[in-house]
This record gives structure tokens, C-alpha cells and sequence, in this order.
């Protein structure tokens, strides 16, 4: 008798879908898929957008998130936990409800607040809860320059280096990774309460980035079910997320391109040799 294969690691994303497929629980199952990863979802919202705008949000019921979160957990299992868009109190409390029914795992938190197309994807009102409820619940948190200085309510006097990753690390995260999206170095800045590392990264202006952040967390969280450490967790999403950027998909659409986190264009090229 054949043993059964092991399993591919489960990974939840609790996200928003992007019906331009660039972000949310697109870009999270892409980013999932190329780590070897099998990915659920939980829906917190449907938007109508596309590479240019958000034209429409429509929020679902925090029922419907956590039943979502409960069918899944039930009969698959969770092995990590990726958090994108919630927008609303509403989706933050029925998500902090939700992360009881995945057990002790691995939760990281992508605090989704401005499109890359300027609109805002979190009212203004959740911020608090979001610093207050979530973020002493995740294992790592993944804000860009502009999130971090919301999430410690600073003003850019704080500067973008160690100050503003010690004040989210006081808001009770495990771990703060900084991402380098919107830092002159674009470094990751990765701090675990002890000391803080600087994750080096290289910058593609030539490349497309619409998903970049949903893809980096989404890496980072594979990483964690993988049983990497932290530290090379996010070493490891860092490349993949940069990577994705360099080989992203310009010329889709008339926008901000998504990022090709699985190698499309690549395969294009093969296909059009054959």
C-alpha cells in the first residue's frame, strides 16, 4: 500500500477580494501557491476595482467572516493566519472573534489601510480597534512607512528607522517588520523586542507593485508554517515579495501593474517559443 504524500502547509487569508486580481485574497492564494501552500479563505469585503481605482466596497456581515473562519478551521485546519483588509469595527471584532477558532497559530497582520489607487480601505474610526483589539493578537505585523506612523500615532518627526518600530512593537505585537516600500534604503526593518535588523532589499522602479504588501505577508506567513524562525521568515518574504515586483505584469491595464509572484511572464515566454 502507497503511504499518503504529507500535506501541503494550510494557510488562511482573512482579506478583502480584488476583482483586478492584483491584491487581497488574489494576490494572497498566488503568494501561498508559490510557497507550497495550500490557501482558504475568509471574504471581509467585495470590491469592484481595478488597476487604476476603487469604484465600490461592499462589507459582509461579521457572521459571514466568521462562519467563513469556522467551516474551514473545523474541517481543514489552519496552520497560519493572514489578515489583509477588514475596514470596518465591525469585520476587526468578528476577526478577533474568529482567531479563537484557528487555535495557537501563527497570525500576521497586514494593517490594509489606503489602496495604491488613494482609496481608503479602513475607516478612519476602526484605526483604534485595530491597534487595540488586533495587534496585541498577531505573531508579526506588517506595516509600509505611511501605516506605521497611523498605527503609533506619530508624525514623521519620529523618522522611519528604529523609534517608530519600537513604538508598534509596544502595541503588542510579537514582531514588526517595517517594510521598505516607502523608505529611501527600502529596507525591511525587523524587530522582535530585542534587537532591531535591517532586512536589505533592492528597489525595481522599472517593475510593477500593485500587491506587494498582500504578497510579502503572504510569503511571510507560509514562512511560519514552514517552522522558519522570524528573522528568516522574513528574509525569505522579503525576496519573494521583491522578486514578484522586478518580474511584475506592466502594461495590465492602464494602472498600477500587479505584481507575478508564480512566474507568469515567465511562462508566457516559454509558451510563445514553442
Amino acid at each position: 500500500m502507497n503511504e499518503q504524500s504529507p500535506l501541503p502547509p494550510r494557510l488562511l487569508s482573512i482579506a478583502g477580494s480584488d476583482s483586478g486580481g492584483g491584491a487581497g485574497i488574489q494576490a494572497d492564494l498566488k503568494a501561498f501557491a508559490r510557497c507550497g501552500a495550500h490557501g482558504m479563505t475568509a471574504i471581509t469585503a467585495v470590491t469592484a476595482q481595478n488597476t487604476v481605482a476603487v469604484s465600490a466596497v461592499y462589507p459582509l456581515p461579521a457572521e459571514a467572516i466568521l462562519e467563513q473562519v469556522r467551516a474551514v478551521s473545523e474541517d481543514i485546519g489552519v496552520d497560519a493566519v493572514k489578515i489583509g483588509m477588514l475596514g470596518s469595527t465591525v469585520a476587526i471584532e468578528a476577526v478577533v472573534e474568529a482567531l479563537e477558532l484557528v487555535g495557537e497559530v501563527p497570525v500576521v497582520l497586514d494593517p490594509v489601510m489606503i489602496a495604491e489607487s488613494g482609496a481608503r480601505l479602513l475607516d478612519e474610526e476602526a484605526e483604534a480597534a485595530l491597534r487595540d483589539r488586533l495587534l496585541p493578537r498577531v505573531t508579526v505585523v506588517t506595516p509600509n512607512l505611511p501605516e506605521g506612523r497611523v498605527l503609533a500615532e506619530v508624525t514623521s518627526e519620529v523618522g522611519e528607522g528604529e523609534p517608530l518600530v519600537r513604538a508598534i512593537h509596544d502595541l503588542g505585537p510579537d514582531v514588526v517588520v517595517l517594510t521598505g516600500g516607502h523608505r529611501e534604503s527600502a529596507a525591511d526593518l525587523f524587530f522582535d523586542g530585542r534587537e532591531v535588523v535591517e532586512i536589505a532589499g533592492e528597489r525595481y522602479p522599472d517593475g510593477a507593485a500593485h500587491g506587494s504588501g498582500c504578497t510579502h505577508s503572504s510569503a511571510l506567513a507560509a514562512q511560519l508554517a514552514l517552522e522558519l524562525e522570524p528573522l528568516e521568515a522574513a528574509r525569505r518574504a522579503k525576496e519573494i515579495a521583491a522578486e514578484s515586483v522586478r518580474d511584475g505584469l506592466r502594461g495590465l491595464g492602464h494602472g498600477a501593474g500587479p505584481v507575478d509572484v508564480i512566474g507568469l511572464t515567465r511562462s508566457a515566454g516559454r509558451q510563445g517559443r514553442r
